[in-house]
């Protein structure tokens, strides 16, 4: 494998979906609200969420490896990082000047909405950076920040500052749809976490899974993931959601049967990578559906 290549995994180029999508609940809100915003500034918007998420995948690709993490985590096909610097650990140098070079990219797009919105991009911008820049080595020695920070860079961080960038204004809309994905999101990182508990712990992290358990955090994966669908539901009966919206809840039945079989799969590592999986399915087909449905 070449440091090329390794970079690239590093990225973890199949979760990078992520970003687009809840980049995306911005743009529908955005083109929702009024005059269709000008197509350059809207595929900006979507690189830069595609950057940002590449950065932070770099830098905890990084920094997991010199932590000596990497060495010692079990990897799923959902969690434990790509694994490409334990295997090409002369690319290490690579990998971090690629999540230098990815920030600055970001950064410099948020300088272009700065100068083209104003303080409300500065005030999401800096929130942003520092998520980015925060995450591994700090945030994640805090349980609740720990928890909050990914829903919050992916829920209000994202959606809302797509929002803004495009010249939108924040209403209840945009604010609903910023807390489902907040939950969403959140409860994605929580429920990945469980496979990495025993290794993570050894370099001193503090998460949720770590202080309270697995059983504990299983269950609050459960209620995290069923709330994001009740903050929908409450957003169409307040009529804060279009009527289509709706289409977001088909789901949920699924999220249901996960959120009852979670906490009885975290002895079994087959039946909870399984779960894990049918997780990640979930929350990209609500977070798509939820798109069409404010695009209608």
């Amino acid at each position: 494998m070449s440091e090329a290549i390794a970079v690239v995994r590093a990225s973890r180029p199949n979760f990078l979906v992520l970003a687009p999508l809840c980049a995306g609940l911005g743009v529908a809100v955005a083109w929702q609200q009024s005059t269709p915003p000008a197509i350059p500034d809207t595929l900006l918007v979507l690189i830069g969420a595609v950057l940002a998420h590449a950065a932070v995948n770099l830098l905890n690709e990084y920094e997991d490896f010199v932590s000596g993490l990497d060495l010692i985590t079990r990897r799923t096909p959902f969690s434990g990082g790509s694994g490409a610097l334990p295997e090409r650990p002369s690319a290490a140098k690579r990998v971090l000047l690629a999540a230098g070079g990815t920030l600055a990219l970001v950064i410099g797009i948020g300088l272009y909405f700065l100068w083209l919105r104003g303080l409300p991009m500065l005030v999401l911008g800096v929130a942003g950076v520092v998520l980015v820049v925060t995450y591994t080595r700090w945030i994640t020695r805090s349980p609740l920040l720990c928890l909050l920070a990914p829903g919050l860079g992916f829920g209000p961080v994202m959606v809302l500052g797509s929002l803004i960038a495009l010249g939108a204004t924040l209403d209840a809309t945009a604010l609903t749809v910023s807390l489902i994905s907040l939950l969403l999101v959140s409860e994605l990182l929580l429920i990945n976490q469980i496979p990495d508990a025993d290794a993570d712990r050894k370099v001193g992290r503090r998460h949720l899974v770590i202080t309270h358990g697995k059983p504990a955090a299983a269950r609050l994966a459960g209620v995290m993931l069923l709330a994001s669908y009740g903050v929908l539901a409450a957003g169409l009966l307040a009529g804060w959601l279009p009527t289509w919206s709706a289409l977001a809840l088909a789901p949920a039945p699924a999220a249901l049967w996960l959120s009852l079989r979670l906490p009885g799969a975290l002895a079994d590592s087959r039946r909870l990578n399984n779960l894990l999986g049918i997780n990640i399915v979930i929350l990209l087909a609500t977070l798509t559906l939820l798109i069409c449905g404010l695009s209608l």
